[in-house]
């Protein structure tokens, strides 16, 4: 831990060349950041705008605004204490086991891009009769509040499909076989499992039929799948009743179970469509249900929807190696 701070120390003041007036800025902005965040994730439950624009653009704005208030900043400055509170900011949530690595990484543009706005924003107020510390205040308070109710009241409503399909070189009614049930897959190549992303392992079922239970087994628990279609050989569908955590967080000091891991993804239902294309070849589609609670759900969307196709690549490969 000392030579982690001891790191920081060098890069923030040492190599960015910051003073006594920088370092107090961020200081004053790492506290505020730290109230703020505890309050949306903690208390109001919001993985949302609050926490992935509102607080990267207050990291952003206020260092150099703060700074700018008391001594002369260039541009290039401002980028450097605000790039500088992030990067500290980044190292908190790690060393006090707040965060873990791989999601620090899925969220760095959208940080950088937030930062990098309030640190122009910032660096440009500061030279504003307008934008004094009691008018700044305010704006602050009222944007915070603004956000904050924005996310509290913008839930998610619809079903979110991701849809992947394959063909088999095997008859329709082996393709089925291998659907219902499948034996253990071997160990994954893909980068993406590599970083504590939860993979299918095998599937198992308990009966038969509309009624019966499928299990589709992760890495860290079970998908468990009451059956609702069961049209043989050419649909499967299911609900998802229980899901496990969709990873394992990777964190360089402490074991991390973030709160976003727990019902902000969530699975509920799926379905393998099967079409006979010939007596030997057969076109297999998996697709999944889900609701992501994370915003802005454009972007976290787009690694939700990344993540489920190589989950169904990974299970409809198995499938074909398997049935071929």
């Amino acid at each position: 831990m000392k030579y982690v701070q001891l790191c920081a120390y060098t890069i923030v003041v040492k190599h960015l060349k910051l003073n006594k007036t920088h370092l107090i800025s961020i200081l004053i902005t790492l506290v505020l950041i730290q109230i703020l965040g505890f309050v949306s994730i903690n208390y109001l439950g919001d993985y949302g705008w609050s926490v992935f624009l509102f607080i990267p653009f207050i990291i952003g704005f206020l260092p150099p605004y703060i700074s700018g208030k008391k001594i002369t900043i260039t541009k290039s400055m401002a980028y450097r204490l605000s790039f500088a509170a992030l990067g500290l900011a980044c190292l908190a949530l790690l060393v006090f086991a707040i965060e873990g690595i791989i999601c620090l990484l899925m969220a760095s543009p959208l940080l950088a891009l937030a930062v990098w706005l309030g640190s122009y924003i910032g660096y440009k107020s500061s030279g504003s009769n307008f934008m004094n510390p009691k008018n700044t205040t305010i704006i602050l308070v009222l944007l915070s509040f603004g956000f904050t109710s924005f996310d509290y009241f913008n839930k998610p409503k619809d079903l979110i499909p991701v849809r992947t399909k394959i063909i088999v070189n095997a008859p329709i009614e082996a393709v089925w076989n291998n659907v219902v049930t499948f034996d253990k897959i071997s160990e994954p190549t893909d980068w993406i499992f590599k970083t504590g992303i939860a993979y299918p392992t095998d599937a198992t079922i308990v009966g038969k039929g509309v009624g019966a239970v499928r299990y589709c087994n992760f890495t860290t628990g079970s998908f468990i799948e009451p059956i609702t279609t069961w049209d043989e050989p050419n649909l499967l569908q299911f609900d998802v009743k229980e899901q496990p955590t969709p990873m394992n967080e990777l964190n360089p000091f402490w074991d991390v179970h973030p709160p976003h891991l727990d019902g902000y993804f969530k699975s509920y239902k799926g379905q393998f469509k099967l079409t006979k294309i010939s007596e030997s070849k057969t076109e297999l589609e998996g697709t999944t249900w889900y609701k992501v609670d994370i915003y802005p759900e454009i972007y976290w969307k787009g690694w939700s929807d990344f993540i489920v196709h190589r989950i169904h690549e990974r299970v409809l490969n198995h499938i074909k190696h398997e049935s071929e």
